[in-house]
């Protein structure tokens, strides 16, 4: 190339050259890295028509200036004006150099083309070369991902203005007209421009959101939810902060966590002021702050904050607003959050509101499967998990503890009271046993009425100790409302590894512990191989009894019931004997029991009654017929059909119904409800006289017996025995007489068992006695036998009369 014919400068032609390289920069790409943004546009098209038309001079001032006002234009801070002013002008003059270096050519020369193309090259690579530099300077080195994903955009961007410049050179070398195909190829190619522009904007932005609703959806229910959340909002949005709130809401505390831009995990802070926040859940609505977003009652808060912009939305289930996502802080000087970032937010918002909700789904089902619904405890998966992990590492010298606790006579509160008074009776049970236990045990319900409180123990006997003060502060008043109820409890104790090594087995000995704690003095018992071999023994039973059943073979005994005054024979009680051919004799305890768990019940009871009716017509000795009792289930009362099978059988034996006894044991039928008293009503219309056994042992009132149609009371024989060395016994057993007679009921004492209680009875008028004084029970021959052996005939009025002997 020749020199120049204006070197020193063609200001006419600059003028020119100047308006384009303004209008060529108002087209602007921009990409960010870090904090700071690195801006593409179309100025390299006039560069390279400035670097062939333009003295060095004049191009070099032109790109300056338009460089100042353009930044000017977009309020770019003066340090980075400065900066970019110089970085521009230094890439000028090197290419500026070397195009003179090379010489003077003509437009339509090839190596004119490349020299043109290597100087713009130059001037995009020096800018590159100064921005990257400053960045590394100040914040660190730019990884090779990051240097890649920034320059390469660009680079190819340059490549294809560099390609139009010499489209255009080439143009206008062919003649002045050809402005006229310039300037429509220019307005098409900017208006392409900013399309592609929009394209390349919308391409990432729905690419971000697609990635970021798949990562959510990806992301396990594990607690990192948010931080995949937050991280990919940041980045989506280019902020310096992503942060999400979530005010209390029920058994949810409060959660505020937010991504920062160069930080690795979360933090708990944020960018902005919480009245923002605060105001975005009260109102339910979007709040943007920022230069292109208005608000500025909060863009003056937010810039005494040191923010420039911010856009916070809610988050919704439904109706409600449950927190709230914000961005803050647009990265980049010469950028800031705008209206099309609002709507993307919200619509990320509307995606993380429904993962936020299914993650607290998740953790709500969770919890629910871990833990009791009315009293929120741990139940029986949480407590055989915790067992597990107990009995696994557990120290030297220490026991897994397993204290069950029943809660007697839930059953009568759900039936007298309601079922929503008995939840109330084990909300406050459990919440006195949370309340009462050491911290380190795990209290939970495993049953309706059953809660276990497992723990590491020094011993049994610690144990032990502790379920007795459990069950003391258990055993408490408990007062709702006007109603004040006493409950008390049963409790089953077991120890890890004396009574077993997995949690099956300590779960299965500790109910077994709690079922003979029923009947235990203190109603509390540690486990013992006796209780396991009592059950499997009950277990194998089953089939036995059926069979003993079927063929007639068990026995019924029949003990004598006394007037204590003249000791006459006024009736016996029938009573069930099992001898089982490998066992020996059953107890009647444990055959009824397993006659009651596997439907032999009704069976059992009228294969009682009918022996019982048999003897009673049977019965030839002496002048009175012979009145025989029969013990009933509180199971058998709930049949409605028993009445009538009564009425049939008095009719088949022809035995009048007076005759008959049907005696209820205390707990069925003083439940305080009134589910026996249809039968007990039919059965007294029927003739059969009722009596309650085993009186004083529950927690029933005397007064209650007035609603009940019976007409006898036996009181128990533990009352009875002791009334000769207990003063209190002796109290219990005087007032159920006294006001019994006061009721018309007949009193009859179990139990009878020396003189001297006998003497005590007749004194506080109690009138039939039955105990070992008298008679144990006996087999019917043996009975009749019994029964000529210890009377003796009396005569009076002619009539012979046998009177009881008195037994030495």
């Amino acid at each position: 190339m020749a020199e120049h014919p204006n070197p020193a400068g063609d200001w006419g032609l600059g003028f020119l050259f100047f308006v384009l390289f303004v209008s060529a920069s108002l087209v602007v790409l921009m990409f960010e890295v870090r904090r700071q943004a690195f801006s593409v546009t179309l100025v390299e098209i006039p560069f390279l028509l400035g670097l062939f038309f333009l003295p060095p001079v004049t191009l070099i001032l032109a790109r300056v200036l338009a460089s100042v006002v353009a930044q000017a234009r977009r309020r770019v801070p003066p340090i980075k004006l400065c900066f970019n002013t110089a970085s521009h002008a230094a890439a000028a003059a090197l290419a500026s150099v070397l195009v003179v270096a090379a010489g003077r050519r003509e437009g339509d020369d090839p190596s004119t083309w490349l020299v043109l193309s290597s100087a713009v090259g130059v001037n995009v690579l020096v800018t590159l070369a100064a921005v990257v530099g400053v960045i590394t300077l100040v914040q660190g080195r730019i990884s090779t991902g990051e240097l890649a994903r920034t320059a390469v955009p660009g680079l190819i961007v340059a490549g294809i203005n560099t390609t139009l410049g010499l489209v255009v050179l080439v143009l206008l070398q062919a003649g002045p007209w050809t402005i006229f195909i310039l300037a429509a190829m220019a307005t098409c190619f900017v208006v392409a421009y900013r399309s592609y522009v929009q394209f390349l904007r919308q391409h990432r932005t729905l690419s971000e959101i697609y990635d970021l609703t798949r990562a959510i959806a990806d992301t396990p229910h594990d607690g990192t939810l948010t931080d995949v959340l937050l991280a990919r909002v940041r980045e989506l949005l280019q902020a310096e902060y992503a942060t999400l709130w979530m005010p209390v809401l029920g058994r949810y505390p409060e959660v505020l966590l937010s991504a920062r831009v160069d930080d690795r995990g979360l933090l708990d802070v944020a960018g902005t002021p919480d009245v923002l926040r605060r105001r975005v859940v009260a109102t339910g609505e979007t709040i943007a702050v920022g230069a292109k977003l208005g608000d500025e009652p909060f863009r003056a808060q937010l810039l005494e904050a040191g923010v420039k912009d911010a856009i916070a939305v809610p988050l919704k289930a439904g109706s409600a607003v449950i927190g709230c996502l914000e961005v803050s802080g647009r990265l980049g000087d010469l950028t800031h959050f705008g209206p099309g970032d609002v709507r993307l937010l919200e619509a990320v918002a509307a995606h993380a509101a429904v993962a936020v909700e299914n993650s607290r789904l998740v953790e709500r089902l969770r919890y629910d499967a871990a833990h009791d619904g009315l009293t929120g405890l741990a139940n029986r998966r949480r407590i055989t998990t915790a067992l597990e992990e107990s009995v696994t590492v557990r120290a030297p010298g220490e026991v897994v503890a397993v204290l069950q606790f029943d809660v007697d006579a839930l059953r009568q509160v759900n039936e007298s009271l309601g079922h929503a008074a008995g939840d109330q009776v084990l909300a406050e049970v459990g919440r006195r046993l949370r309340a009462s236990a050491p911290s380190a045990a795990l209290v939970g319900r495993i049953g309706g009425d059953e809660f276990v409180v497992t723990l590491r123990s020094e011993s049994a006997e610690a144990a032990m100790d502790l379920a007795a003060a459990l069950r003391e502060q258990i055993r408490d008043q408990m007062v709702f409302g006007t109603l004040t109820l006493d409950v008390d409890t049963a409790v089953g104790v077991v120890v890890h590894p004396d009574h077993g090594s997995d949690p099956a087995t300590l779960l299965q000995r500790a109910d077994l512990a709690t079922t003979a704690a029923k009947s235990m003095p203190g109603s509390i018992q540690l486990f013992n191989p006796g209780l396991e071999s009592r059950s499997v023994r009950r277990l194998g039973l089953a089939g036995d009894l059926r069979r003993a059943l079927d063929n007639d073979e068990l026995d019924v005994y029949f003990q004598p019931k006394v007037t204590l005054g003249d000791r006459r024979l006024v009736g016996v009680e029938c009573l069930a004997r099992w001898e089982h051919p490998a066992h020996g004799a059953v107890s009647p305890e444990d055959f009824v029991a397993v006659a009651e768990h596997t439907g032999q019940l009704s069976r059992l009871t009228e294969a009682v009654l009918k022996e019982g009716l048999r003897r009673c017509r049977d019965w030839t000795i002496g002048q009175e017929p012979l009145s025989v009792a029969v013990n009933l289930s509180a199971r058998t009362l709930n049949d409605p059909h028993f009445p009538s099978r009564v009425e049939e059988l008095l009719s088949e034996y022809g035995v009048a119904p007076e005759r008959l006894t049907l005696e209820l044991k205390e707990e069925g039928v003083l439940d305080g409800t009134d589910r026996p008293m249809p039968s007990l009503r039919r059965l007294r219309d029927i003739g059969v006289r009722l009596s309650v056994d085993d009186f004083g042992t529950g927690y029933s009132s005397l007064s209650y017996l007035r609603r009940l149609p019976v007409h006898e009371v036996k009181v128990d024989r533990s009352f009875v025995q002791g009334m000769a060395t207990d003063p209190g016994d002796l109290a219990i057993v005087n007032a159920v007489v006294t006001l019994s007679q006061q009721f018309g009921l007949t009193v009859v004492a179990e139990g009878v068992e020396s003189e001297l209680t006998l003497e005590l009875l007749q004194d506080i008028g109690c009138q039939i006695g039955q105990g070992f004084l008298f008679s144990r029970p006996l087999p019917y021959e043996r009975l009749a036998a019994w029964y000529e052996a210890q009377t003796e005939p009396e005569s009076a009025l002619s009539v012979e009369v046998r009177r009881l002997r008195a037994v030495p």
